[in-house]
């Protein structure tokens, strides 16, 4: 405090200077000038270049500072003008004056730091690209602070230097085990931060060396005291933490957090021995030692054997500055303050003074050397100082085993309140013994009132007698005509044959309250065992602190043997052991008077227990005259009808849940189904939801007509099982879209069915169960199948024959009609073009007329294949009959007709308008490709139904491939031509300027541009023309269709 007061001291020096330059300014701004500029130099001076532990008068300045303004503005505007980017020295000190400032400056420097966390993040970053100095350090250092902002952020109840009562614990995890499991992540995350920068110091120095009384190694080593700090904290609250959380969770849940636990706790013992044999540390602080092993956090009891590790830091111990070390000038205070003589005393001794104003310097008064009664005196001084040392020592662990006694003597106050509490709970125990004794004793006159009545009911059970056997011959013609459904339930129809099991359950309801008697017994004779247990721990534990306190008292006799001047002080510690001692004795005593409460508290258990015992043997006799043949008799047959009930139920569900899982096997890709037969399965599953409701309401009204909604429910099951399979089946044959939706529409129609299933399985929801979701399903799926019926099966038997010969007719006739115009065209370019132009027309034409040529020559194999296929597979059927019965090979034949007969009409369309040059040469050789590829689909429909060894056959294969080469001729006389007329076309850019060119070179860069993103448009229009042809192709002419309506396979 002494540097402090001398710090603070400077300040006003400056004063007068302000006074002269503002004139006659308020004294409120005058002081907040003052005090800004007095801050600026304390910060410039702890946080400089020089490679030196920040001095610590310095950072009580900027501590104090914050005090004072109830905030961290002045110093993050001063802060903000340092070069803190540029070098790593500067960074790190300023690193370890914010850690400072964030422990034990004002609270709002947190909340003012906020603002500059994302600074700060940039900053960490920048520095992480170094791999080595400073550099690695200010960025592990900056992500620790970060760190120490969020977790106070999110924890506003931990202060900045982590001290906190087991009180104050608690209440911050709010008594909610979440709330504790989250705090435990945090922490292990924030210790995780301080051990890295330990870690990272350590390796960025040489160990081999006595870094630690170096300017450079101490630099390093001073952050590492507020690093030793925190964690001494943050290893104590985790340890409780996970106590805590073990008291409330399984241990499996947990094995995570002892793991992480496990690795800290290795790296913090190692990092604290080593930290504690540097000679830095040994002035500075004492650090604790951690015990050998970790706590077990299994054995609820270790917690009592944790002692909070406990950081020390002397009173007067010296501070960074005070080693030996160089100081620039930059760190030298110009200003000298009027300093008290103890502390003129105690500089003088840190770092020397003048000959003029020393008045021990006996040197410099007489000329003469030290002689022996100097040396005496300097003997005597170093002696007082190690017995100063000694009784400062001394008291730290006076101030340690007091602490750990106190803490020894709260946990005795817990055990102590858990045993009132135990007390308490027996007393409440007893009282409700003593109720329940009330209730058997009125339960035993009712008992004699009815043992007057028992010949009354006698007679009523032989009445009883009669009717159940009526009721039982009823129950077996029902057992007779529903054997089919009741084979799964032989237990229940055993059950029903024998009447003697009424008795057997009543003596095992006896025997049941006989074991409930005898584990209550042993339940309280357990309870005894442990409190007895509890006891002699706390005897136990009693005696090891009367041990505790003989040692201490033994301890403290010796030291008051080895100094008299301790005398004083060791009075005052024996009077407050003394008060300990009268304390503990005080806990033996209420102890005693606890456990002579519990011996009468036992006592009353077992004299309560003796007649609870004679109570259950009253109640067992009572139990066997209670029980009623005909309410027995009446609930196993309702419970008889309404198994068999659950049994159609179980079996519905098993046949839907089957169907479902079918669909999902791999296997039953290859099976397939027509639209129709899906449709005439949901119409049948429909009238059987109609059957289905009649009945369960005529059940509600009369559970005696339970066969009959028995046998509905699994004729539904079956229903909709086929339906879900045939949809699956049908969807596989249908285009992907459509093929998806069918596919939604069968799962959805089984979740709806095993959702209707269960709610019929509850007593209470069986007459309420709702249909509706499982009748939308099943008309959704019969809506889909119906649109997804060929479009091909609308024509009449007449239409569907006349067809295939029209449209084989107007193929030949459109070949026909476009060779002609293709021989009309090729003699008006005779006549009309000259040169270049003619030569390219003419071959195009020749070429044109050639796929003419060969598209007739295919078109006749065609009608020739196909006679032969009609008049082998007819049989004695007419033509136009079997035609209507391959109605999907007759349709795909017709759409093969036509697509060859439009693409031979488009071509000879294309060629004129290439010939007079108004038309695009690719227009020609798409007409081609689309030729190429509608014989190619005639012959693949022909090739169907025909014999692979059919002459017809392959002279329409050698036509289909006289096509092919003919169409490749076209795309090749059409390119010739087409490169052959552009060359004619030179570019001559002789007579253009420099702008010219450039300007024409950028506009066919903007077209080429264009071009490109024109084609990308087209081709996706072409994929997607493409997807819709398929589809509205595979709609109209049912492809795949040709075997889905035998069935699935």
């Amino acid at each position: 405090m002494d540097r402090v007061k001398s710090s603070m001291q400077q300040v006003p020096n400056a004063i007068p200077k302000v006074i002269r330059r503002t004139g006659g300014a308020n004294s409120l701004e005058l002081e907040k000038e003052s005090f800004e500029r007095g801050q600026a130099v304390s910060i410039n001076k702890a946080i400089n270049t020089q490679e030196v532990a920040v001095k610590e008068k310095h950072a009580r300045t900027c501590i104090l500072g914050t005090h004072h303004e109830k905030g961290a503005h002045t110093f993050w505007a001063a802060v903000n003008r340092l070069p803190l980017s540029s070098n790593a020295v500067l960074c790190w000190k300023f690193c370890h004056v914010f850690h400072k400032l964030l422990r034990d400056g004002h609270p709002n420097v947190i909340k003012d730091s906020m603002r500059n966390k994302a600074d700060l993040t940039d900053m960490s970053r920048m520095w992480g690209h170094l791999s080595e100095g400073y550099g690695k350090l200010c960025s592990v250092y900056l992500k620790l602070l970060i760190t120490k902002m969020d977790f106070h952020v999110k924890n506003p109840r931990f202060p900045g230097n982590l001290q906190m009562s087991n009180r104050q614990l608690d209440e911050a995890g709010e008594n909610d085990v979440n709330n504790f499991f989250q705090l435990t992540v945090e922490m292990f995350d924030y210790l995780e931060c301080e051990l890295n920068l330990f870690l990272s110091v350590f390796s960025s120095l040489d160990m081999s060396r006595s870094v630690s009384v170096t300017a450079a190694g101490q630099c390093r080593l001073a952050p590492l005291i507020q690093v030793i700090l925190d964690c001494s904290h943050l290893y104590d609250y985790t340890v409780k933490l996970l106590f805590k959380l073990h008291s409330c969770l399984p241990a499996d849940t947990l094995q995570g957090h002892r793991d992480r636990f496990q690795e800290q706790f290795k790296k913090l013992k190692s990092l604290f021995y080593r930290s504690s044999n540097l000679q830095y540390f040994k002035r500075l602080i004492q650090i604790p030692q951690l015990p050998e092993n970790p706590p077990n956090f299994l054995r609820a009891s270790a917690l009592s054997e944790h002692i909070s590790p406990v950081v020390v830091i002397p009173a007067e111990a010296s501070s960074p500055e005070s080693e030996h070390v160089v100081e620039t000038d930059e760190l030298v205070d110009t200003d000298v303050p009027v300093l008290p003589p103890a502390v003129e005393t105690k500089f003088d001794d840190l770092f020397g003074t003048s000959a003029a104003i020393d008045p021990f310097n006996f040197n410099s008064q007489n000329g003469m050397r030290k002689d022996d009664k100097d040396r005496l005196i300097d003997q005597l001084t170093r002696e007082i100082q190690a017995l100063k040392d000694e009784l400062e020592s001394f008291r730290l662990e006076s101030g340690r085993l007091c602490q750990a006694l106190r803490g020894r003597v709260s946990e005795l106050e817990a055990e102590l309140a858990e045993q009132s509490h135990l007390r308490l709970q027996a007393a409440g125990e007893s009282e409700f013994l003593r109720a329940e004794l009330e209730d058997v004793r009125r339960v035993r006159e009712d008992t004699e009132k009815e043992q007057r009545s028992l010949t009354e009911i006698e007679k009523k059970a032989q009445a009883n007698e009669q009717r159940y056997n009526k009721l039982k011959e009823k129950y077996t013609e029902l057992v007779q005509s529903h054997a089919d459904l009741l084979r799964k339930n032989a237990e229940v129809t055993r059950q029903m044959t024998v009447a003697q099991a009424a008795q057997d359950e009543v003596e095992a309801v006896r025997r049941e309250m006989q074991e409930k008697v005898k584990a209550a017994q042993e339940t309280s004779d357990r309870q005894e065992s442990q409190q007895l247990q509890q006891l002699q721990e706390l005897q136990g534990e009693l005696l090891s602190s009367r041990a505790e306190l003989e040692s201490l008292k033994a301890s403290v006799t010796s030291s008051q043997q080895s100094s008299e001047t301790l005398g004083s002080q060791l009075e005052a510690l024996q009077s407050e052991k003394a008060e300990l001692v009268q304390s503990l004795s005080a806990l033996e005593v209420e102890l005693v008077s606890r456990g002579v409460e519990l011996e009468q508290a036992q006592g009353l258990l077992a004299a309560e227990r003796e007649s609870g015992a004679k109570a259950a043997e009253t109640l067992q006799n009572q139990l066997n005259q209670k029980e009623s043949r005909e309410q027995a008799l009446e609930s196993q047959l309702a419970e008889a009808r309404w198994s068999s009930l659950q049994g159609a139920l179980e079996e519905a569900q098993k046949i839907v849940q089957e169907s479902l899982a079918q669909i999902d096997d791999p296997a039953h890709i290859g099976c397939t189904s027509s639209a129709d037969y899906l449709a005439s399965r949901c119409q049948a599953s429909l009238d059987c939801m109609e059957r289905l409701r009649v009945a369960r309401e005529g059940y509600c009204a009369d559970d005696s007509s339970v066969a009959e909604l028995a046998r509905v429910l699994i004729h539904s099951g079956h229903l909709l099982g086929d339906t879900i399979v045939q949809g699956s089946a049908t969807s596989h044959m249908v285009p992907v879209e459509q093929a998806e939706a069918l596919s939604d529409s069968v799962k959805a129609c089984g979740a709806a069915a095993l959702a209707l299933l269960a709610d019929m399985k509850q007593r209470d929801s069986l007459a309420a169960a709702d249909d509706g979701g499982l009748r939308a399903a099943l008309e959704a799926v019969m809506a889909t199948a119906v649109k997804l019926r060929p479009k091909g099966l609308e024509l009449q038997q007449g239409e569907l024959g006349d067809l295939v010969e029209q449209e084989m007719a107007a193929t030949s006739a459109a070949v026909e009609s476009a060779a002609a115009r293709i021989e009309e065209m090729l003699n008006k370019s005779r006549a009309v073009d000259t040169g270049v132009k003619m030569e390219v027309n003419e071959r195009i034409l020749a070429s044109c007329t050639e796929l003419m040529q060969a598209i007739k020559e295919l078109v006749l194999s065609s009608k020739d294949l196909q006679r032969d296929i009609v008049e082998s597979g007819r049989g004695a059927a007419t033509t136009k009959e079997f035609y209507v019965k391959n109605s999907r090979w007759t349709e795909g034949l017709i759409s093969a007709s036509k697509a060859v007969g439009w693409g031979a009409t488009v071509m000879v369309d294309a060629a004129d308008l290439v010939v007079q040059g108004e038309g695009k040469f690719e227009e020609l050789m798409v007409c081609s490709h689309e030729i190429a590829a509608s014989t190619a689909q005639l012959v693949a429909a022909s090739k169907v139904k025909a014999d692979k060894d059919s002459g017809n056959l392959r002279r329409l294969q050698q036509a289909s491939r006289g096509v092919t080469q003919a169409a490749a001729a076209v795309v090749a006389s059409t390119k010739s031509g087409k490169s052959q007329i552009e060359d004619t076309d030179t570019m001559d850019f002789s007579s253009m300027t420099l702008t010219q060119i450039k300007r024409q070179e950028m506009d066919s860069q903007v077209l080429v541009l264009e071009l490109e993103t024109r084609l990308q448009r087209e081709r996706e229009r072409l994929g997607e023309l493409r997807k819709k042809h398929y589809e509205l192709a595979g709609a109209a002419e049912g492809w795949g269709e040709a075997e889905g309506g035998q069935g699935t396979g």
